[in-house]
């Protein structure tokens, strides 16, 4: 056995007397649930002011995952672990009722939960620490230590209090690792209903913050296996049946039962007028459950030619067929396409919405079954290959050669999430100790113990999946084999059963003392950010989140604001308020002395908060407009650079001076952008290296940033943005910047980036089978050696694409293994290594990989390689580029799985049907049109760079539903209703539409909806009494109240505030919402039916 060993060290022997190793004892504090039951930390709604009677919330956990565990714990009974229990509410926080409607007024937890929230790392484990490059190493950053000349002192103001300039300190001492942030669970306050209720901005008020699970608490039995109806006639016999998903076009009907009765909720909404209400119960409460059938082993390849395509309404083809045609319908009403024959607009494919939750069991008859789509509820039983929540492939079977996924033109990648959410139904990653030696692994490859690695010679040796080399077993990991060549104790050991599982690491990957868990909040306080009310926004988001930190002594916070100086703050308990520190010199920053800047939240949360609330009024005179974003960056980061932790920046205009001073670059390409967009596309790369060759320092010394920018001009978010992607942080864009709406989204966005689930000072490496290796990484991260990528900050919302290619041919039949290790610091301060294996069958045959094709994973990597062309290429070559990969693919299908077909048929895989509207979509959207702002669109590559793949495909095919008849809407156990296609005939001017991308929502408002209507959702008789700055209310009908529970529920479900923009046709708001819907002709490209018309030709 040897433990995580850099490339090029020698394998240390194992301990041939160490323990058996076992499931990890957990601290009494510990919660494995912790990445779903974090969920509650987002407050989807404004903080609400203090409410009269209130109660603590029912707990999301009350339901058993609907699989029984078959992996009982030597330290807990049943193979349960315990779970942290939200805290009693600090004084002054109102809590919630106890009760859901109709049901007991009691709270409903699992029988393991203990008591109280974490407010320290277990003192049972060592420190979490592990091994990383030594700082310094890096050939172009700045290493090592960083001496600086004295400065002069230089005045300042500071009401009240004095103002004092020092003299440069020491060089800063070598960083330590990342620090274990601790989060818990927050009781959201909540009340009876009252007046017209605030679904917008908070009041800022400080106490309890209103937020709500993503998953509300599942009600009613397990639900069981369902029998499964034989598909339609119209459906290939040959294709892997599906429940209704957002990728079926007409899917099997199945037979399904409400296993859980639908609930019926009453208003959401309480409180005071400035009260955001709480979130309505989770649709997984009330919606029938659905057993995929495609948990079936996938039916043997049918020997002989393919079979020709067919029509809709023809007699269903022979097997080994699965395909979609459509016919031309010379008397369809669609438009003309300048042919002799048209395609009927009822043929075409479409995302077809379902609300029923999917089984999905990841194996099953030793082999792997297809995973549901990435855009659909599911709950997953983990039998040998990952959740595809953690990873994804982008085709299911493995191309025996790099030829044949050559002639299929599609592109063979891995989509990584490490840290995603799992359903709270779904049962909990298992973490296993062994001991000093560490996890069992590889001892050529270096891959970890895994469900696929096969034991030999009566358990005694054992072959590596990966590499295929023969390792020897430890005497004390012996365990004979059974008949079926599988260890005995195979299902009683998580790493040999489950796809994911947790090690804790030895001390070999400890190599220093625990860090404390740092925060350092930097405010733009020039002219512009205060005018427009950024700093105070700011200001107030952070007193508000104060609470959310960990508690304990080892948090630690620091704070300074800066415009054309940097104004650190020293927050001592021992001064009697606040004193400020300036740094004048914005070309060769240095830092405070550290002691004074960075202290301990619990001595210093008193002056904190007397600081921010004094900021806006201290600097409301400022006639300062220069911003040094640069230097302030670069100082806050010499102070932390001996620790590392976070760094929250809130910038507010273009940064003109100091180090990394940027040019408003926009005016030089407007000439080109309107004339062909020429050289345009270089306004979308940085300036310059300057903050380039600092984000790869902040990396190095495990600094993770993340910048919200509250602007209302043009900021060059293409040069900023550079830092938070280096360090695995993320860019807030709030443009135009309304002090009316956006202090309720910065707030949430704040809120959820501190208390989502996240790890730090993070290193991954994914390995491939022998014949597949990795070709690139792409997501948010520092590449310092060819094989790793580092991530100073990983949280439960990044996604990493890997791309992989072949280096030898495969075996048909066999199956090819992919293992993804993350070894990060989780937030209770332990070192852990997550590591993630996914299994695959090899195939030669084409039909095999059309049938097993990923749509969600696909367009996912269509998507960010898009993304990633925009910066260096012209927008019509990406464009095309786009396209053709489209057009390759179809043509493909056609060309070698389809023998027969007719000239006037558009051919399309089954489980690709809907690529050519997603591709539409994508070239007409917000990053690939040619009009469109550059931030803009610097801001949606950035965006796409990190976006997962369940948003993927909603941020550029919106989800649009009528809102204005919502009370007449059968329920089918959804909050949110149906979607409608994204086409101008679903819109009337009758109507009222919510349109949503996963990042914001659009109402859209007829110019002739009934004033009754008006009246209930904005409390106007006409739509010009509607003001521009719109803020959704709620009031006392019931079209109001459902209109609020389906927005709250979209923002859970979205995990993002979806700050609502209103839209007047006739105006230019009107405008960007008609943008959106795709499938119509518009100056940025042609309808859905002339697109596919196109294909069908360029097929030809």
């Amino acid at each position: 056995m040897s433990a995580f060993i850099p490339p090029g060290v020698p394998r240390p022997g194992s301990n041939a007397n160490q323990a058996r190793p076992h499931l990890q004892q957990q601290p009494p504090n510990y919660n494995p649930n912790a990445m779903a039951e974090s969920m509650q930390n987002m407050s989807l709604n404004r903080p609400p002011s203090t409410l009269p009677g209130s109660a603590p919330r029912p707990s999301p956990f009350g339901q058993p995952p609907p699989f029984s565990s078959p992996l009982p714990s030597p330290a807990y009974p049943g193979g349960s672990q315990p779970m942290s229990r939200p805290a009693p509410p600090p004084p002054g926080v109102l809590t919630r009722p106890t009760m859901l409607p109709s049901t007991a007024a009691q709270a409903t937890f699992l029988p393991n939960v203990a008591p109280g929230r974490p407010t320290a790392p277990p003192a049972s484990h060592a420190p979490p620490f592990g091994y990383r490059l030594p700082a310094g190493s890096l050939p172009s950053s700045v290493g090592g230590q960083t001496g600086v000349s004295p400065r002069a002192p230089v005045s300042g103001a500071f009401p009240g209090g004095p103002v004092t300039t020092l003299a440069a300190p020491p060089a800063a001492r070598p960083p330590f690792a990342s620090s274990p942030f601790a989060t818990g669970p927050v009781v959201p306050p909540t009340g009876p209903p009252s007046a017209p209720l605030n679904n917008g901005p908070p009041s800022f008020a400080h106490g309890g913050l209103a937020g709500g699970p993503r998953f509300g608490p599942p009600g009613g039995p397990a639900p069981q296996q369902l029998p499964v109806a034989p598909p339609l006639p119209m459906l290939s016999t040959d294709q892997v049946p599906r429940g209704p998903s957002m990728r079926s076009l007409m899917a099997s009907p199945s037979v399904s039962s409400p296993l859980a009765p639908p609930m019926q909720s009453g208003s959401t909404f309480s409180g005071a007028p400035q009260a955001m209400p709480p979130p309505p119960p989770s649709p997984f409460a009330a919606q029938p459950w659905l057993m995929r059938s495609e948990q079936m082993p996938p039916p043997p390849p049918v020997p002989g030619p393919p079979q020709p395509p067919r029509m809709f309404g023809m007699p269903p083809p022979l097997p080994n067929q699965s395909m979609t045609a459509i016919s031309p319908a010379m008397a369809s009403t669609g438009p003309s396409l300048g042919g002799p024959s048209k395609i009927d607009p009822n043929q075409i494919p479409r995302p077809i919405p379902s609300s029923t939750v999917i089984l999905h069991e990841t194996r099953q008859g030793n082999q792997a079954n297809l995973p549901p789509p990435a855009t659909s509820d599911y709950i997953v039983r983990d039998t040998g290959n990952c959740s595809p929540r953690f990873m994804r492939c982008t085709i299911n079977q493995i191309p025996c050669t790099a030829d044949l996924l050559t002639t299929s033109g599609m592109q063979l990648a891995l989509l990584v999430q490490p840290l995603a959410l799992p359903h709270p139904s779904e049962e909990p990653i298992q973490v296993v100790d062994f001991g000093e030696s560490g996890p069992i692994r590889c001892s050529r490859c270096k891959g970890y113990i895994n469900p696929f690695m096969k034991f030999i010679d009566q358990g005694r040796r054992f072959i590596c999946n990966l590499c295929g080399f023969t390792d020897e077993t430890p005497r004390d990991y012996l365990c004979n084999l059974g008949p079926d060549g599988r260890r005995r104790d195979a299902d009683e050991r998580p790493e040999l059963c489950r796809g994911t599982v947790e090690f804790v690491a030895s001390k070999e990957y400890m190599v220093r003392e625990p860090m404390p868990a740092v925060y350092f909040f930097l405010i733009d306080v020039s002219m512009n950010a205060l005018q427009t009310g950024g700093t105070a926004a700011a200001c107030s988001a952070i007193s508000q989140v104060i609470s959310d930190l960990p508690e304990g002594p080892r948090t630690m916070v620091g704070i300074a604001t800066f415009d054309s100086t940097i104004h650190f703050y020293s927050l001592k308990r021992a001064l009697q308020q606040p004193l400020m520190l300036i740094v004048p010199d914005i070309q060769d920053v240095y830092t405070p002395l550290q002691s004074d800047v960075i202290v301990q939240l619990s001595e210093c949360r008193q002056h904190l908060e007397l600081l921010l609330e004094s900021i806006p009024s201290m600097f409301q005179n400022n006639k300062i407009a220069e911003s040094a974003f640069g230097a302030a960056v670069k100082a806050a980061f010499l102070a932390m650079k001996s620790t590392g932790g976070k760094l929250l920046v809130f910038q507010s205009v273009l940064p003109s001076v100091g180090i990394g001073a940027l040019s408003a670059r926009e005016a030089e390409g407007r000439t080109n952008i309107t004339s062909g967009e020429k050289e345009a596309h270089k306004l979308l790369q940085p300036a310059d290296k300057t903050l380039k060759t600092m984000a790869i320092e902040f990396a190095e010394y495990q600094v993770c940033v993340d910048v919200f920018l509250t602007t209302q001009s043009y900021i060059d978010i293409a040069s900023i943005s550079v830092v938070p992607r280096t360090t695995g942080g993320q860019v807030y864009y709030y443009h135009p910047f309304s002090a009316l709406s956006d202090p309720a989204k910065l707030y949430n966005d704040l809120r959820w980036n501190i208390t989502r689930p996240q790890g730090f000072e993070a290193v991954m490496r994914v390995r491939c089978s022998q014949g597949i290796q990795v070709q690139e990484y792409h997501g948010n991260f520092c590449k310092r050696i060819p094989t790793d990528i580092d991530l100073p900050g990983i949280d439960c919302d990044k996604t990493i694409m890997v791309t992989l290619k072949h280096d030898d041919k495969l075996q048909d039949g066999s199956e090819c293994a992919f293992q993804c290790a993350l070894l990060y610091t989780t937030v209770y301060g332990q070192r852990r290594i997550r590591v993630t294996t996914l299994s695959l069958p090899c195939t030669s045959m084409l039909t095999n990989l059309f049938r097993a094709a990923d749509l969600d994973a696909q367009f996912t990597c269509l998507l960010k390689q898009a993304a990633s062309e925009v910066p260096s290429s012209p927008l019509s070559q990406v464009r095309e580029q786009a396209t053709n990969l489209c057009i390759n693919i179809l043509l493909s299908y056609r060309k070698f799985c389809a023998t027969v077909s007719s000239s006037g048929q558009l051919i399309l895989p089954e489980a690709l049907k809907l690529l050519p509207l997603y591709t539409l979509a994508l070239i007409k959207g917000t990053g690939l049109r040619n009009e469109g702002k550059i931030d803009d669109r610097s801001f949606w590559v950035n965006y796409v760079s990190s976006v997962s793949t369940p948003l993927a495909i909603p941020l550029v095919y919106p989800r649009m539903i009528p809102i204005h008849d919502l009370n007449s809407k059968e329920e089918d156990g959804s909050i949110v209703p149906a979607a409608i296609p994204l086409s101008s005939e679903h819109v009337t001017d009758e109507g009222i539409y919510l349109l949503e991308n996963g990042d914001d929502a659009l109402i859209y408002v007829g110019n002739s909806v009934d004033p009754d209507i008006l009246s209930k959702l904005f409390g106007t008789s006409t739509v010009e009494e509607i003001p521009t700055q719109f803020v959704l209310q709620q009031y006392e009908n019931p079209l109001s109240k459902k209109l609020n529970e389906v927005v709250n529920e979209i923002r859970r479900q979205r995990c993002s505030y979806l700050c609502l923009r209103l839209c007047k046709k006739g105006d230019p708001s009107g405008m960007l919402f008609l943008s959106y819907l795709v499938e119509d002709k518009n100056h940025s490209g042609p309808s859905y039916v002339e697109f596919l018309f196109s294909l069908r030709t360029r097929e030809i």
